[in-house]
């Protein structure tokens, strides 16, 4: 039986606000990404998110930003070395493998957020800097990123396990990249044809691009938008239709079971 995680951004409020519905979609997904402070999230709120995930037993990982409070993590920072975009990603991911701890539920992965995600993706430098911050923290950790991209290459080059990502709701350019949302046409708002995707993606191993061909693939989760309207209803679809497949939902990672003792 082929197996699949999906997975969701989660804990994305600030103090008073809420983004998402995380309590709906931790019913559904295998893995959840927890904001680290940067683009969203604060002490509380990611308390919240972890004690939430571990009640449902869904595996969770770092899910770390540029320093972009204001923009949500999805513009484009310049100025930044190297050496700080390493140092940023390094504090971001031990708040939240601090926090987990604390809570019996260690995090088992780490997924770059919006503009750093996609910029690394394309980046050398930036990717290897992300890499050397997982790596600083936990090298045991498992990167999360886009097949056929720099970030890729740059984990698999530092020894690290990864994983790797497509979108139900998002096509892809002729090289495997994610094809830019000004773009007509980028994101795929019928649900048939999110889970027709999908379902080459998981079942075939076959990516559909832009023109009408593929690349081969192997993917390890599928990422499902917590914040678009409606999402809890798209995303039970989406998983109902894959146990209808044959295709079982299971993470892609699983945390170290840690003992009391460990805290």
């Amino acid at each position: 039986m082929r197996t699949i995680d999906l997975n969701c951004d989660m804990g994305e409020g600030f103090g008073a606000y809420r983004i998402g519905d995380d309590a709906a979609m931790m019913e559904i997904i295998t893995s959840a990404n927890v904001a680290c402070g940067f683009h969203a999230g604060d002490p509380v709120v990611m308390r919240d998110t972890i004690r939430l995930a571990k009640a449902k037993g869904v595996s969770i990982g770092a899910h770390p930003s540029f320093m972009d409070l204001y923009g949500f993590g999805r513009r484009r920072i310049a100025g930044e070395t190297p050496s700080d975009i390493e140092a940023q990603v390094i504090y971001q991911i031990a708040a939240i493998a601090g926090m987990a701890r604390t809570l019996g539920w260690p995090i088992s992965h780490v997924k770059p957020h919006g503009t750093l995600y996609t910029m690394a993706a394309e980046d050398r430098v930036l990717s290897e800097a992300c890499v050397r911050a997982v790596r600083a923290v936990d090298p045991g950790l498992v990167f999360v990123t886009l097949p056929f991209s720099e970030t890729l290459k740059a984990a698999e080059a530092a020894g690290l396990t990864t994983a790797c990502e497509v979108f139900a709701d998002r096509r892809y350019l002729e090289n495997g990249m994610l094809m830019p949302r000004g773009q007509e046409g980028a994101v795929i708002e019928d649900l048939d044809r999110r889970f027709e995707q999908v379902l080459s993606i998981v079942k075939d191993g076959r990516l559909p691009v832009r023109g009408g061909g593929f690349l081969e693939i192997e993917a390890a989760t599928i990422c499902i938008h917590g914040d678009t309207p409606g999402a809890p209803a798209t995303a039970r679809a989406l998983r109902e239709r894959l146990t209808a497949e044959g295709v079982d939902l299971a993470p892609f990672a699983r945390p170290p079971i840690q003992t009391d003792a460990d805290a």
